[in-house]
């Protein structure tokens, strides 16, 4: 007898809006909000942009607006509405009555896509953080039940407490629970970076753009076989391994790291900080660049705003512009080596190829000499903490 063939699961269809409001990143084409889309799932039918001097208060796009996009979305079997912006809470719930259906933002598809790809403890409890945080703002627009009144004699909670109160107190203790245990990651990771300093490790982090090819990089330059794909996002983790420089006779220890995206949520910025912390303390970042990209400077910029928040912005860095093989023949660099000014400061650059190997021995040369450098520079530093000891009166 022929088992029945599982139903599958319908593609949920949905419409992308964005709003110019006069921001120079602004992505006319919603080019990232549909890879976005797409990482998480979503079948993108139509895309809509507009052009206001400000968000309108209560449906952010304006009612003409979005009756174009209820149109749409009758025309085109639509379920679902991403906004590139994000929305206040009664401005999501306003387009929700407006609409008919549900309304989410860019804030809401980047912690879904962090939610399913997750894989350590570690991450899953950021991501449950920062998705809490989200939701904890977010309760007055969703369930119309949590206007009920609870409490008294047997029930939960204190006498006249609303189901709100209720739900944002569990929210709230959730939230302190999770950020306890994640006080106790960090402080294995303290132990840990302790012991690698007292082997006088070297730390390397790879840090960049989502989808610029960090995890690519990484494999190619430890021999390793971390996650990698044409996506937004393919590593949540940290990945650290060994790598070992003939040139520098030594061994450094190399971190792959998230990706970062312009308009990161603080929360997830506030919530990966135990992972992002292999940034802050490393010996120096290799801040890996999409080169065939035509975005690549605002990419940059989102980086460097991301570094800067998380107290990592004055780590010596190196720009390695990956993906030369995907270069546009017109706009192939006159050099392959040379120094471009980031944030005020010369920082040496090299354009790289993970995929065909292009590059890479230079960059295996350049790592070599900047290990060198701070090995002297420590070695320097000892000598003279010796001699200030030396010469210290008795």
């Amino acid at each position: 007898m022929n088992q029945p063939t599982p139903l599958s699961t319908p593609t949920p269809r949905v419409i992308l809006v964005g709003v110019d409001l006069g921001a120079s990143n602004f992505d006319g084409d919603l080019q990232e909000l549909g890879l976005l889309a797409k990482t998480a799932g979503y079948e993108v039918v139509e895309r809509v942009a507009c052009k206001r001097r400000a968000p309108d208060p209560a449906l952010f796009v304006g009612s003409g607006k979005a009756d174009e996009i209820k149109q749409l979305a009758q025309a085109t079997g639509a379920s679902e509405v991403l906004f590139d912006q994000a929305l206040s809470p009664a401005q999501q719930r306003n387009l929700e009555h407006h609409l008919g259906m549900p309304v989410n933002d860019r804030i809401l598809l980047i912690l879904e896509i962090f939610a399913q790809r997750a894989r350590s403890h570690e991450g899953k409890l950021q991501v449950e953080l920062a998705r809490l945080q989200y939701l904890s703002t977010r309760l007055v627009r969703r369930w119309s039940h949590l206007e009920r009144q609870s409490g008294g004699i047997g029930m939960r909670g204190g006498p006249g407490e609303t189901q709100i109160e209720l739900d944002r107190r569990m929210i709230g203790d959730a939230i302190k629970r999770i950020k306890e245990r994640l006080v106790k990651v960090k402080k294995q990771r303290a132990t840990q970076r302790r012991q690698r300093e007292r082997r006088d490790a070297f730390t390397i982090s790879l840090v960049g753009y989502t989808n610029a090819g960090k995890s690519s990089l990484f494999n190619a330059l430890v021999k390793a076989r971390a996650y990698a794909a044409d996506q937004l996002f393919a590593t949540l983790d940290t990945t650290t391994r060994q790598l070992y420089l003939g040139d520098a006779g030594r061994t450094v220890s190399l971190s792959d790291t998230v990706g970062f995206i312009r308009n990161l949520p603080h929360g997830l910025v506030d919530a990966f900080a135990a992972t992002l912390q292999e940034s802050i303390d490393a010996d120096l970042l290799l801040h890996v660049v999409d080169a065939s990209n035509p975005s690549f400077t605002e990419q940059i910029a989102a980086v460097q705003g991301v570094l800067k928040d998380i107290g990592a912005d004055a780590v010596p860095q190196i720009l390695v512009f990956n993906k030369l093989d995907a270069m546009h023949p017109d706009s192939l660099p006159l050099a392959t080596q040379d120094v471009m000014e980031l944030d005020g400061k010369p920082t040496d650059r090299i354009y790289v190829s993970a995929l065909s190997g292009d590059g890479m021995s230079r960059l295996r040369a350049m790592l070599a000499q900047r290990v060198a450098q701070g090995s002297r520079a420590n070695e320097d530093n000892t000598l003279g903490e010796f001699a200030g000891i030396g010469d210290a009166p008795l």
